[in-house]
C-alpha cells in the first residue's frame, strides 16, 4: 500500500511545487531566504552532519558518486544528495548507495500541510531539507552534497561544508546565471566558503582567476586540482572523466588532511566500482553490447560536444537518438553533430520537451539523414530495428530523454 501512496505523493509534490525540471526558469527561486526558514522549521538538520559541497556546470555528479564511492569503499556511511533523477524521486537522496525509504518520503510530504503559511518552498527547496533531515536521521558519516543551479544563490548553499570543489564552468542557464562565462564563474564561486578549502578543476584560465579571487577574499585555500597527474581509471567511462577524478584526487587529498582514512587501495577500488557502490547510470552508460547501445545525459553544449568527440572515436555506423528541452538554442546543438549518422530525433516526455517538428526546418537545412518521433520510445524502437549487430545506438541530448529511455527499457 505504501508503493501506491508513495508515488500519489510525490505526483502530488511535482503538482503542488514550481519545479524547475518540469516548469523550467519560473519555477527558480534564487536566494537562500526560503531554505532558511524551512530549515529553522525542521530544526536544521544540515547543522548535524558533516557534508560535502559539489559545484560545477558538468561533472559535478559522477564526481559526487565517484568520491561517494571512494568513501564507502574506506568504510564511511556516505549520504549523498544528487539531481535530477532519471527514473525515480528516491534516487535524488542516497545512502551508501541505496535510494532513500520510500516510507520516510511519503511520511515527510505529509508534514508540508504543517509549514507556516510565510514558507512557500520549491520543490528543489523541499527535497533539500528532506535529504537533509533523512540523512540526519540516517546518522552519516558525511553527505556529499550536489549543487542545484549556480551556487551563490542555490539552495545547498545554506551548509557549512568541510571542503567544497567546482568542477568546471560552462555556458550554462545563461538565462538565470548570466551571458557570459565570467558571470557564470562568479555565481559558482559563491560557494566559497570563508576559511574552507576550495577545489577547482577548470582548465579556463579566467574561470580559474575568478575562483582563486573569491578564495583569497575569504580566506580560503585554493587547490588547482588540473595540476595533479594520475593513471587511475574509473568505472564511468567517459573521456571527459579523467577531468574529473583529479577534482576527486584533489578531494580525498583534503580530506585525509582532516583525519578521514582513505587507503590507496579505497580509492582505485572505489573509482573502479562506482555503479556497483552507487548505482549511478546515465553518463556514457552502456545499455547492451549486441547491438553496443549507449547513453549520456549530456546536454549543454559544452557536455555534448565532449560527447560528440567521443563518439567520433568509434568505427561503427552510428544511429543517434536525440531530444531536447525547450530552453536548448538547437541551431547551436546541430552544427556540432556527425554528418555520417542516422539520426532520430523524439520529444521527450516533459511539459518542457520540444517536439522536433518545431526546428525540422533547421534539420532539413542541415542535410542529416534524420526522422522525427512522437516518442523517446519509438524512436528508439525505430533505431533498433535498423541497427546492425556491428552497428551502435546512443540516445541522449537531455537527462529526460536518457531517463526516460531507461525507464521504459532497463529491466526489459
Amino acid at each position: 500500500m505504501i508503493s501506491k501512496d508513495y508515488q500519489e505523493a510525490v505526483d502530488w509534490l511535482f503538482i503542488q511545487m514550481p519545479n524547475y525540471q518540469t516548469d523550467g526558469q519560473k519555477a527558480y527561486k534564487p536566494g537562500l531566504g526560503n531554505i532558511r526558514k524551512l530549515c529553522d522549521f525542521f530544526g536544521n538538520p544540515q547543522d548535524k552532519i558533516k557534508t560535502i559541497h559539489i559545484g560545477g556546470t558538468n561533472g559535478k555528479g559522477s564526481t559526487s558518486n565517484m568520491l561517494a564511492s571512494v568513501l564507502q569503499e574506506s568504510g564511511y556511511k556516505v549520504g549523498l544528495y544528487n539531481s535530477p533523477h532519471l527514473i525515480d524521486f528516491t534516487e535524488r537522496i542516497k545512502v551508501d548507495g541505496n535510494n532513500c525509504d520510500k516510507d520516510f518520503v511519503y511520511d515527510f510530504i505529509k508534514k508540508l500541510k504543517h509549514l507556516p503559511s510565510e514558507i512557500r518552498p520549491s520543490f528543489f527547496e523541499f527535497t533539500t531539507i528532506m535529504a537533509f533531515e533523512y540523512f540526519y536521521q540516517q546518522k552519516v558519516d558525511v553527505a556529499i552534497i550536489e549543487v542545484g543551479l549556480g551556487g551563490r544563490l542555490d539552495s545547498t548553499n545554506i551548509i557549512k561544508p568541510l571542503i567544497s570543489a567546482i568542477t568546471n564552468v560552462q555556458l550554462d542557464h545563461q538565462n538565470i546565471l548570466g551571458n557570459t562565462i565570467e558571470e557564470i564563474a562568479r555565481e559558482k564561486a559563491g560557494i566559497v566558503k570563508e576559511n574552507l578549502a576550495i577545489i577547482s578543476g577548470d582548465e579556463n584560465p579566467v574561470v580559474k582567476e575568478i575562483i582563486r579571487k573569491k578564495a583569497i577574499e575569504v580566506n580560503a585555500d585554493f587547490i588547482d586540482a588540473t595540476e595533479i597527474k594520475t593513471n587511475l581509471v574509473s568505472d564511468l567511462k567517459g573521456n571527459y572523466q579523467k577531468k574529473n577524478i583529479r577534482v576527486v584526487l584533489a578531494l580525498v587529498d583534503e580530506l585525509r588532511k582532516q583525519g578521514f582514512e582513505i587507503s590507496y587501495k579505497n580509492l582505485k577500488s572505489g573509482l573502479l566500482n562506482v555503479h556497483q557502490n552507487t548505482s549511478f547510470i546515465g553518463r556514457w552508460f552502456e545499455f547492451s553490447k549486441e547491438p553496443l547501445t549507449i547513453c549520456d545525459t549530456g546536454h549543454n553544449q559544452a557536455g555534448l560536444e565532449e560527447v560528440f568527440q567521443q563518439l567520433n572515436e568509434y568505427s561503427q555506423s552510428k544511429h543517434i537518438i536525440l531530444g531536447f528541452v525547450n530552453d536548448k538554442k538547437i541551431d547551436d546543438v546541430i552544427r556540432m553533430l556527425p554528418s555520417e549518422a542516422q539520426y532520430y530525433f523524439v520529444k521527450p516526455n516533459v511539459s518542457r520537451g520540444r517536439h522536433p517538428k518545431e526546428y525540422e526546418v533547421l534539420l532539413k537545412n542541415s542535410k542529416l539523414n534524420y526522422k522525427i518521433f512522437d516518442s523517446v520510445q519509438e524512436g528508439y524502437l525505430a533505431a533498433k530495428q535498423n541497427c546492425k549487430n556491428d552497428e551502435m545506438i546512443f540516445i541522449g541530448g537531455s537527462n529526460f530523454v536518457v531517463g526516460e529511455f531507461l525507464e521504459k527499457n532497463l529491466w526489459i
